[in-house]
């Protein structure tokens, strides 16, 4: 695929959508953003009496159980947005509390008792969906983010439409991200292997950086469950456990609180790091070119990308599991494997796990990605070893795009009253 092809443009457009750092989970992030930017169109010195969240149910579900990083361990909805009302940027994006220092979190902790704050349901059908309401002494404020994490759309003081900030999305206040649903595996692998690297390699080389850190931060220190480092005890000689170890300890760090940043994927820093860990890892101890691990990156966050078109950002469906089979593709594809490769890795990987649950962002998320690689593996050596899923085993149909089809299709639409079910288990209902 070459420049002048629109498919080229696309395929740029949407990983610099995608690629976008974020410090701790994204859920919290956007709540605290959407708190930051309500607080900006209010007065300085203005007193805050109340805060009301009015919320989907997966927003809910994502932040419940998850350190807010910058907060000294604090966890839930409201500590978030109280760390964004006393001390984000808006227009950092999902960094937005990364600059939160000590006085900022004792003005978090002031208002997490003073002002009054409310979690709603909110109305409505949208999967990912984030209101805040403010009261004070000097006016009300309301700002909204909606369908993706950095989409603001309403900013109101008083009611009145405020001016939006410019830099709170990569295209400020875009409608709607790049159309993904021309994303073929095909046109994935000829743009991997055509691209001109010198158009993706700031910002791949940026994933590379910040993922790996926080990896070996996981790997350094007891962060979390210590799932990437319990699995590195038990195979060290292994390649592939490293691999899925590595990301895992990304994961450890990440759902425990640590502050450096992640680069996403699917609006996701789990995802983000599944996709990408593994394949650095693999790349690096086989001593392959890096040119060669900045295509095999391009499979992978691609491919991780086209599963989740049809499932949506956030659902029942663990998006690791897609990024696990990302990684897979990005690994097959390091090893010289070309498109039949690809394809019955995917199927093969859908086929085993494809029904791995989201119940909130957590310390065993790190588990969840270390099965989700080891799956995505599976379903590469299963190929290698000449053994394949045929249509009409399950929900596998033949073509590996119509796979991927149901596989969304189970995930926006068949798992729909699992989420909810899992969402009233998880707030005592």
């Amino acid at each position: 695929m070459n420049k002048t092809d629109p498919r080229y443009g696309m395929y740029l457009a949407i990983l610099r959508e995608e690629l976008l750092l974020a410090m701790g989970c994204t859920e919290p992030a956007a709540v605290a953003c959407a708190a930051a930017a309500a607080r900006s169109v209010l007065p300085p010195d203005a007193a805050l009496q109340s805060c009301e969240l009015h919320v989907s149910g997966n927003i809910i579900k994502n932040v419940k159980s998850v350190v807010v990083p910058n907060t000294g361990g604090a966890r839930g909805l409201e500590t978030a947005a109280a760390a964004g009302l006393a001390g984000g940027d808006a227009r950092a994006g999902l960094q937005v509390i990364a600059r939160l220092d000590d006085a900022g979190r004792a003005r978090m902790r002031a208002l997490l008792q003073d002002c009054r704050f409310t979690v709603c349901p909110a109305g409505g059908d949208k999967v990912f969906y984030i209101e805040v309401r403010l009261d004070s002494d000097r006016g009300t404020a309301r700002a909204v983010i909606e369908d993706f994490h950095t989409n603001l759309t309403v900013l109101e003081r008083d009611g009145a439409p405020r001016p939006l900030p410019g830099a709170a999305a990569p295209h400020p206040q875009a409608a709607a991200q790049t159309d993904r649903t021309a994303m073929t595996v095909e046109d994935i692998l000829d743009f991997a292997a055509g691209a001109d690297l010198d158009d993706v390699r700031e910002l791949l080389q940026r994933q590379i950086d910040c993922n790996m850190a926080i990896a070996e931060e996981g790997l350094r220190r007891p962060w979390g469950a210590q799932v990437g480092r319990t699995l590195l005890k038990s195979a060290p000689g292994d390649l592939y456990t490293r691999a899925a170890a590595a990301a895992a300890a990304g994961s450890d760090a990440r759902m425990g609180g640590c502050e450096l940043p992640v680069a996403i994927v699917s609006g996701s820093g789990n995802q983000g790091l599944t996709a990408s860990v593994p394949v650095i890892v693999y790349a690096r101890e086989k001593g392959l070119p890096h040119d060669a691990l900045l295509r095999a990156l391009l499979v992978s966050d691609l491919i991780t990308i086209h599963q989740k078109t049809g499932i949506g950002r956030l659902s029942a469906f663990c998006g690791a599991t897609s990024a696990g089979v990302g990684a897979a593709c990005g690994i097959a594809w390091l090893d010289g494997g070309g498109y039949e490769v690809i394809a019955h890795t995917i199927v093969n990987a859908l086929a085993i796990l494809s029904g791995m649950v989201c119940d909130g962002a957590k310390a065993s998320c790190a588990a969840k990605i270390a099965t989700a690689v080891n799956n995505g593996l599976l379903g590469y050596r299963l190929f290698q070893q000449g053994l394949q899923f045929y249509g009409g085993d399950g929900i596998v149909t033949k073509g590996v795009e119509n796979t991927i089809a149901n596989v969304g299709r189970l995930a926006r639409e068949g798992m729909r009253g699992t989420d909810c079910e899992i969402l009233d288990i998880m707030v005592g209902r």
